[in-house]
């Protein structure tokens, strides 16, 4: 009975004290495509994901009724982080609906705006009115919406008069707030101010918060063993707490009996596991707040020994000489030169591999499929004279010819077409990801390298038919000094049982440095004399590493590599077969440089006719 009293006096209580307007509320997810486009719109940047805002403490006068239910004093507000713009997931601070979605595109354009590296001059308030000054200059449509909400959230804003000594940092924000991103006019105080110590100011961005900033610090840290972590996309609350677990320990200075009294206050620095722990997502969902702590020891550091590189006599054989290649350094925004040290790797004996016959009655198929190509004559088009007519160019002529007063040429139009047999003149160069994350089971007992290899086997028997020269490659790394290519069939090869076998002997390892990869596939490519040169990239997740390479620093370097594959001429086009969501492929390759597998056992029969679209 009495635990029944205290629930429901609570729930009275805390509805009671409630200062939003719940009949005018927007969700997040109801405007969401929207402010990607208003946020991209005004040159934030496409690495950015869209996330729910965590509870931040703000400060303020509280009614009698708050600090009696103890609420009020967090609140759900914008911020901007190095990979995650977070915004509520819920608007209800205006009584207008319109009002609320007002908020919510503001604050899209507003973070748009953020100049990152100027926050730290001049502090928080002087970053938020620099970039309230730029999103009214670039979204002129924009300035009647910013006068609605600015006068509605003054309104709403504690009334100066009546808080006595603390109306001065109040004061000081109003007169940010209404300067329209002019500074000169502000008091040096008004720079001081720290968001803790004001209520809730909903027109600006707030400051990261520790997690997020210590998120950003050890963006390094990778999932052990390569293996994909599990999605779990609930936003918990969070507070920084220190790790004392490098401090000296309580002495006890009584009887032994006591320690089993204090044994729960004293924190143990026990071993970390490397087995992932699988209850704890259900541990999170069942705590109220997380603490997070800065430890000494990231994940990147807690490495399997099976990750280790092998010793040289258990290694493949090297090729050639190790290579120096740059990385694109995107908090600098620079290329770093001679950054990654590449090598080369060849399987000396493979083991022979001798597909199924399943597997080798399709190669065959699609070998004979793509033998088509190679014998099937080609339209020209804008020709004088020709077999057919071409309808495309003789609409073209006839407006043209309108457009002139009708005027007709003495000479005959170029609005024919014939066929004729053209020499082809293509290069591919086929990039496999054989990071560890590719042991992952896809159906039943199957892995996805497994998928990968029968592709492998598949694209080389109908490549040897066309008769088109390529070269397929496998690349792995274990931080930038250790990039590793497989080599698995060279331009100056011919596909054969030797080029087979190292299919067959392809497994996975360590992580996915794809920006290297990728320039020592343009160089390659590069060489080659074809006029059309076609890269493609195989993989199954995101750019990843045990450096820094995790996260912003791998997806900008990658996004700078397809970029430079394209301006020495060559066409990148990426093949996904993560199963999971791939928002990050437009931002690295285009709207039309990649093609999203969701099943990758579809992988092995569509490989071919990619090729085959692409080189039509």
């Amino acid at each position: 009975m009495e635990e029944w009293v205290g629930k429901t006096w609570h729930r009275w209580v805390t509805r009671a004290a409630e200062q939003g307007h719940p009949q005018a509320a927007v969700e997040l997810a109801q405007v969401q495509r929207a402010l990607g486009l208003l946020f991209r719109a005004g040159g934030g940047s496409h690495a950015l994901r869209l996330a729910e805002a965590q509870a931040l403490r703000h400060g303020g006068p509280r009614g009698w009724l708050q600090r009696l239910a103890g609420s009020e004093q967090r609140a759900a507000q914008a911020q901007l982080g190095p990979e995650v713009l977070a915004l509520p997931a819920r608007l209800d601070v205006f009584p207008d609906p319109a009002l609320n979605r007002g908020l919510y595109l503001w604050l899209a354009a507003l973070s748009s705006c953020w100049d990152a590296d100027g926050a730290g001059q001049g502090g928080w308030l002087a970053a938020n009115v620099r970039a309230t000054a730029l999103a009214l200059e670039r979204f002129p449509g924009l300035s009647q919406l910013h006068e609605r909400l600015l006068d509605a959230h003054l309104r709403q804003r504690p009334d100066p008069d009546t808080m006595g000594a603390d109306a001065r940092p109040e004061r000081l924000l109003r007169q940010a707030l209404q300067a329209r991103g002019r500074l000169e006019g502000l008091p040096g105080a008004a720079h001081s101010l720290q968001p803790e110590a004001l209520a809730a100011v909903w027109l600006w961005l707030q400051p990261a918060p520790a997690s997020v900033a210590m998120a950003a610090r050890q963006e390094g840290a990778a999932p052990t063993a390569g293996h994909k972590a599990a999605q779990d996309r609930q936003r918990r609350s969070a507070r920084r707490n220190e790790d004392s677990s490098s401090k000296q320990g309580l002495i006890l200075m009584f009887r032994a009996e006591s320690v089993l009294s204090w044994s729960e206050f004293v924190k143990v620095n026990r071993a970390g596991d490397d087995d992932p722990d699988s209850d704890g997502a259900a541990v999170a969902n069942d705590m109220r707040q997380l603490d997070v702590a800065e430890g000494g020891e990231t994940l990147a550091s807690r490495v399997r020994f099976d990750l280790d590189l092998p010793s040289a006599a258990a290694d493949d054989a090297p090729v050639g000489l190790p290579e120096r290649l740059p990385e694109w350094d995107w908090k600098a925004q620079q290329l770093r030169e001679d950054y990654c040290g590449l090598q080369r790797f060849v399987a000396a004996r493979p083991d022979p591999w001798l597909p199924p016959p399943a597997l080798r009655l399709l190669g065959h198929r699609m070998r004979r499929r793509l033998e088509v190509l190679r014998a099937a004559p080609r339209w020209q088009k804008g020709l004088p004279q020709g077999d057919e007519l071409d309808l495309d160019a003789w609409v073209r002529h006839a407006s043209e010819t309108r457009l002139i007063g009708g005027r007709r040429s003495a000479e005959s139009p170029p609005v024919f077409q014939q066929t004729q047999r053209q020499d082809r003149s293509l290069a591919c160069l086929l990039m496999a990801d054989l990071s560890l994350s590719t042991d992952a089971c896809v159906q039943g007992e199957m892995r996805v390298i497994d998928v990968i290899r029968d592709a492998l086997y598949v694209f080389g028997e109908a490549l040897a038919g066309l008769g088109d020269p390529f070269e397929m490659l496998g690349f792995s790394s274990v931080k930038r000094q250790q990039v590793r290519i497989q080599q698995l069939k060279g331009f100056d090869e011919r596909w054969g049982a030797m080029s087979r076998h190292r299919v067959g002997a392809i497994k996975p390892g360590f992580y996915t440095r794809m920006g290297a990869a990728l320039r020592h596939a343009t160089e390659r490519l590069a060489e080659r004399p074809e006029r059309q040169r076609l890269l493609l990239l195989l993989t199954d997740g995101k750019p990843n590493d045990l450096d820094h390479y995790e996260g912003r620093w791998g997806l900008e370097d990658t996004r700078q590599a397809v970029l430079a594959a394209r301006q020495a001429g060559l066409s990148p086009v990426c093949i996904s077969i993560d199963e999971g969501p791939a928002e990050y492929l437009p931002y690295l390759f285009g709207q039309q440089g990649f093609v999203h597998l969701r099943r990758p056992q579809e992988l092995v029969s569509s490989l071919p006719r990619l090729y085959a679209r692409l080189a039509a």
